[in-house]
């Protein structure tokens, strides 16, 4: 039989959520009512009839090539009780059978309806946000593992999982839909979770993902080059991450001067902030020199990074993060002091579990994620997905490869094209042999994705050679058939993932199994 597509990760919700009544909901909001609200209580809210449960506010919206009050009949079969939409959705939806409210946007004011819907009003955990472009991940995985290190009952939201006091779930959208991510945090909530740490993606800031969410401390890592198929240029871009840094969305900060738009964050916010920088890894290092606290690596291995944290007040840690590479020190130290800013523990509380634990022990799927067992080459698997992750991750790994550092890699279609060139550029030129291949090609043409990726590697070929091979199963098989022992093969793109994504439809997709069977097949 042949392999069934991977699963949708499940929307995860409370148990027992309160019971709003619908005529309370539209006083509460100023909805236009078109319909009967007499009798009838909404205990959920969801964007997708696929989600949707009974007792559910389905939300239609306009969307990129349906406005989604045409699935209003569908919404209530499964059992929603009023629809929200626009005007031109409740013309859309009048035949449904349910009753309607209206607003202007939707999709601006569903944050705030699902908040109060699922009881995220009030008192709440102490909440940690990390926005930024590289790092972001990293960062919410170290601290969910120091926080329970600590002995605190944390939950977590990243690109990969999301973490419910030590229960693992695989991840949708880096950022869930406000209805989504308001369900998690009282689901969480109804966990006993006291402290939450989540990443945080421009595009759920922009887009009202996060509405209703605020944030203890809110934590920056750097802007790099990404997502200018969403703004018009890098300004538009850290304009829309700013927007993180005021009154109304958190309580302090702690920001990376390693990239010169810390400084801009610093400059933006109307809050407490605390900055921090790693000189090693830092573009202007007369800004990192001014950070109050400060990170430097002191020694690395395939699966470790030594790193020391010293602070304002004479603080200093030595600790181990389980990744290699100053990039991941810098992660580390932001995740530290974001903690300490939380109020959740005491510097002293910090240094010695770190001490007694011999380290923060963190699992960080897809990141410099060591693949292989015994002899032959040593096979990586990165979610690098910027130039300036490929150069960070390349320079780690290549310090430690004695031999050949083979860089094999893809790119995400249907997303920022601009950024392929400089990507292959990267790839290129911290290697000895480079090969390109698909990843997730989603609606584009992969040749064109891989085009792109090549031209800019094109730029500075290693001296080993540049090969433009698809499938991924056949990269990885020419991969291994060119290095040998002490060498290493880098692969970006696949990271913690189980699936490629074609033409919408999901693929499964194991690049660890094919790494490990092509090294079997080759003797090793």
């Amino acid at each position: 039989m042949p392999t069934p597509p991977p699963a949708t990760p499940p929307v995860l919700r409370p148990e027992h959520p309160p019971v709003r009544p619908l005529d309370e909901i539209a006083a509460r909001f100023s909805y236009e009512v078109r319909g009967d609200l007499t009798g009838r209580s909404a205990t959920g809210v969801t964007l997708a009839t696929s989600d949707l449960r009974a007792g559910d506010i389905f939300v239609g919206i306009h969307g990129v090539r349906r406005h989604g009050a045409e699935f209003a009949a569908e919404a209530a079969e499964k059992g929603a009780v009023a629809i929200l939409t626009d005007a031109g959705g409740a013309e859309i939806a009048r035949d449904a059978g349910l009753p309607i409210l209206v607003t202007d946007d939707p999709r601006g004011r569903m944050a705030d309806l699902a908040a109060w819907v699922y009881g995220n009003v009030g008192a709440m955990p102490v909440m940690l946000g990390v926005t930024g472009t590289n790092g972001k991940t990293s960062t919410v995985h170290l601290q969910d593992a120091l926080l329970r290190q600590l002995g605190l009952t944390s939950g977590m939201s990243s690109s990969a999982r999301r973490h419910i006091d030590g229960d693992v779930v695989m991840a949708r959208l880096t950022t869930p839909e406000s209805s989504e991510l308001h369900a998690l945090i009282a689901y969480m909530k109804e966990r006993g979770v006291t402290v939450m740490a989540f990443e945080v993606s421009v595009q759920a800031i922009v887009r009202h993902r996060v509405d209703g969410v605020f944030y203890d401390v809110a934590g920056f890592t750097n802007l790099q080059n990404d997502h200018m198929d969403d703004f018009a240029d890098m300004e538009e871009y850290l304009a829309g991450k700013l927007r993180m840094f005021r009154s109304d969305r958190a309580g302090r900060a702690v920001v990376s001067l390693d990239t010169p738009a810390g400084r801009r964050v610093v400059e933006h916010a109307d809050i407490p902030v605390t900055t921090i920088a790693t000189a090693e890894i830092a573009e202007d290092a007369e800004l990192a020199a001014t950070a109050q606290w400060q990170v430097r690596m002191l020694d690395e291995a395939i699966n470790a990074t030594v790193m020391e944290l010293t602070g304002p007040d004479g603080q200093r840690l030595v600790t181990t993060v389980p990744v290699t590479g100053p990039h991941m020190a810098a992660n580390a130290g932001l995740a530290i002091v974001m903690i300490l800013e939380s109020g959740v523990a005491t510097w002293e509380q910090i240094v010695d579990t770190l001490a007694r634990d011999g380290g923060i022990r963190a699992e960080l799927p897809g990141r410099t994620e060591v693949v292989t067992t015994g002899r032959g080459p040593t096979v990586y698997l990165d979610f690098a997905h910027t130039p300036d992750g490929f150069e960070m991750t390349a320079r780690a790994v290549r310090r430690q490869t004695k031999g050949t550092l083979l860089i094999m890699f893809g790119a995400d279609g249907s997303r920022d094209t601009t950024k392929r060139p400089a990507m292959g550029l990267a790839a290129a030129h911290n290697s000895d042999i480079a090969i390109v291949t698909d990843h997730h090609p989603r609606w584009e043409d992969p040749q064109e994705i891989r085009d792109g990726l090549y031209s800019g590697a094109a730029q500075a070929p290693p001296a080993g050679g540049l090969f433009n091979i698809t499938p991924p199963e056949d990269a990885i098989v020419k991969a291994v058939s060119m290095v040998g022992e002490g060498d290493a093969i880098l692969w970006f793109g696949p990271g913690h993932q189980d699936h490629r994504e074609i033409q919408g439809v999901r693929h499964p997709y194991n690049p660890r199994a094919m790494a490990l069977k092509a090294l079997a097949d080759a003797g090793w």
